[in-house]
């Protein structure tokens, strides 16, 4: 590889999660590409969010958010979360998005297949982004969308994978799956 003058952001294809937050009566939700599930004990995600994003001051004044996964037919409200600003329309309202309220306060989107409910653990700054990462306090999914062995469920779920520049893949048991129970069996002599 010859070194470059420029960065090459290369963290696409990737899942999108749709960060929720309620906040003085009003719900917002924003999509995100850059997240993480955290730690197992305690469970904790991460999300990164821009300051200048109007989800980042609903976040840093109710101290709460939720993190909900949508599937492949909902890739649209996907993009239009992120690019619509939740200071200038009601983008549940506008794009007639079902959801409903968690117990304190934690909304979710009805459609997710998959949502945690996170208490604001910290807020740390990174460059344009601050990364802020929850204590997840609640776990929603539908059962019929995982196997028992915790995967996805492909014949029952069809997973968005963002590309970049508005375009978004499906993931869905049409994709190679394979299983490596021995890495060395794929090193070529």
């Amino acid at each position: 590889m010859k070194r470059k003058d420029h960065v090459k952001m290369h963290s696409y294809p990737g899942m999108v999660a749709v960060v929720g937050v309620f906040h003085e009566g009003k719900v917002n939700f924003m999509a995100a590409g850059w997240h993480a599930y955290l730690s197992m004990s305690p469970p904790m995600y991460g999300v990164a969010i821009g300051r200048e994003r109007h989800t980042y001051d609903l976040v840093k004044q109710s101290k709460k958010f939720t993190i909900n996964f949508l599937p492949f037919d909902k890739a649209g409200f996907i993009q239009y979360s992120g690019t619509a600003s939740g200071a200038d329309v009601d983008k549940n309202q506008m794009y007639d998005q079902p959801w409903e309220m968690e117990r304190n306060g934690f909304p979710l989107l009805a459609h997710a297949y998959l949502a945690y409910e996170c208490q604001v653990h910290q807020i740390v700054p990174t460059g344009d982004h601050d990364w802020v990462i929850g204590d997840i306090e609640g776990c929603h999914y539908k059962e019929e969308k995982f196997l028992e062995n915790g995967l996805p469920n492909f014949e029952d779920l069809n997973i968005p994978l963002y590309l970049g520049r508005s375009s978004y893949m499906r993931l869905n048991e049409g994709v190679e799956v394979k299983e490596v129970n021995d890495p060395l069996s794929f090193k070529k002599s």
